[in-house]
């Protein structure tokens, strides 16, 4: 038997079957999830987005240590309140919540799960292109996808990727529905639950949806599975309307705590957006695909509308039309956060993918493919590093263990940013120097139950000299006691 397996083992073509895989999109969306695995439990204190990050944890270790009410999410940066706020629908949050439930509190659940969703809905940009066009473009434009910015975020603590990868599998489903095509129970179902978990995380994620317009109004679909799956959506515009637009305004305001960002007027976004056109315009050209992709993103697009590709060209109009309404809607916050791009790149990818396939000369493809993956790559390196100016920060709870009970509310000099306050394990405020330099603004924490003052000396605050006793102090920060 051992002598057959060996002849078995000799007789294989090893040859054929590296390059089978290499030619398989599931190997490399595994490949780059073990790659990214690096580091996974690092805490989210690498230089992109932390307090982005650090509100998830956030919320996710209030459900465990205070309430499991999936409708009440609480923040750490709660001043003297309950911490209840509104914010985007806590899926993540609570996913990770759940896991602590079984394997006790690690903040780098969330980087797996959102890599594990991210992951999966690859596989689903993937299958859902080589619906309507050929193997290589599907291959080559999810592959660019992988390693774009989608890369780092899709191990961080941040429901952006994982919000447009359940859109990306509902609507996989959703045009399997429409087409008839496999169990049609089965198909609304699965586009029904991953599309609204997916908006309900992250709303700017729903533009995408722009692109069921095109079997819509496709003549040859059956009109009763059009007005059925209509009604689907509507209905699933109910609870993320809901949550939205009534919900997140009604926690601000019955908790009296503000924190998440509801966007602002058109004309207000549109002037910020104009008095800023170069950032808007740097997410598009740099962070999304860097300027390799970028490159050969728009010659994609060009050569789309040389050829007169209509399906191509109606992706990209509908969905452009639709991200320049998230565009206005920010203004001047999509100028200021890279992350705000996330969910038009798997759009940019199908393009890039276009531009790919119609190279003839396969050494040229490959030169250009391997450029755009060393770009993205060796650019977003530091998302893996956490620099030993901030390691000091992710012992704050240690430090305060020391002389302060985990109750205690403490002030930190982080400004806005509410990372130390996680690591600190602690609820309270977050303050500027100029804040905390006024006797005043110290008295009135000092009366609302403040009891200690964090003066972060490096990172994420300045060092600052208060007259008031010194119970701990460091090269990182200076803990005084109010």
């Amino acid at each position: 038997m051992l002598n057959n397996l060996i002849g078995k083992l000799q007789n294989i073509d090893y040859k054929s079957l590296i390059l089978l895989w290499l030619k398989d999109i599931r190997f490399w969306i595994i490949f780059f999830a073990i790659l990214r695995m690096y580091g996974i439990t690092n805490p989210p204190l690498e230089m992109g987005h932390a307090w982005r990050q650090t509100t998830v944890a956030m919320a996710a270790r209030n459900f465990l240590e205070i309430e499991p009410n999936i409708l009440y999410p609480r923040i750490d940066i709660s001043e003297d309140l309950t911490g209840i706020t509104g914010m985007e629908f806590p899926l993540l949050n609570y996913l990770i919540y759940l896991l602590s439930l079984v394997f006790g509190y690690e903040h780098w659940y969330g980087r797996l799960i959102n890599l594990i969703v991210t992951s999966i809905g690859c596989w689903f940009s993937f299958k859902l292109l080589r619906k309507y066009f050929s193997e290589q473009m599907s291959f080559l434009s999810t592959f660019v996808l992988i390693v774009s910015l989608w890369f780092p975020y899709a191990r961080k603590i941040m429901p952006d990727t994982f919000a447009m990868s359940l859109v990306i599998i509902g609507i996989y489903y959703g045009t399997n529905y429409l087409e008839n095509k496999g169990n049609q129970t089965f198909n609304l179902l699965m586009y029904a639950l991953p599309t609204l978990a997916g908006l309900l995380s992250k709303l700017p994620s729903g533009f995408i949806l722009a692109v069921y317009a095109i079997p819509i109004f496709n003549k040859t679909l059956a009109i009763q599975r059009k007005i059925l799956f209509c009604a689907v959506s509507a209905m699933l515009c109910v609870p993320v309307a809901w949550w939205y637009f009534y919900w997140v305004p009604h926690l601000v305001s019955e908790f009296g705590l503000w924190h998440f960002f509801m966007g602002k007027g058109f004309a207000e976004g549109a002037r910020e957006i104009a008095a800023n056109m170069g950032g808007t315009l740097k997410h598009f050209y740099d962070y999304a695909l860097k300027y390799i992709g970028f490159f050969v993103f728009m010659g994609g697009l060009i050569l789309c509308i040389i050829r007169k590709e209509r399906l191509l060209l109606a992706i990209f109009g509908l969905t452009f039309a639709t991200f320049v309404v998230v565009i206005l809607k920010s203004g001047w916050t999509f100028v200021h956060h890279t992350y705000y791009i996330v969910p038009f790149v798997p759009i940019m990818a199908i393009f890039a993918g276009y531009a790919l396939t119609a190279i003839d000369k396969k050494k040229l493809r490959l030169l250009l493919l391997t450029a755009i993956v060393l770009e993205n790559l060796l650019n977003n390196r530091t998302d893996f590093i956490i620099k030993n100016i901030r390691k000091p920060i992710a012992q704050l709870e240690t430090v305060l263990d020391e002389f302060s009970a985990p109750t205690d509310r403490i002030v930190i000099n982080s400004d806005q940013n509410p990372a130390p306050m996680y690591f600190a394990h602690r609820k309270g405020w977050v303050a500027s120097n100029e804040q905390l330099s006024n006797p005043k603004y110290l008295t009135d924490l000092q009366q609302r139950g403040c009891k200690y003052v964090v003066v972060l000396k490096q990172t994420f605050g300045e060092y600052l000299e208060l007259n008031l006793e010194v119970v701990f102090d460091n090269n990182a920060y200076k803990i005084y006691k109010l």
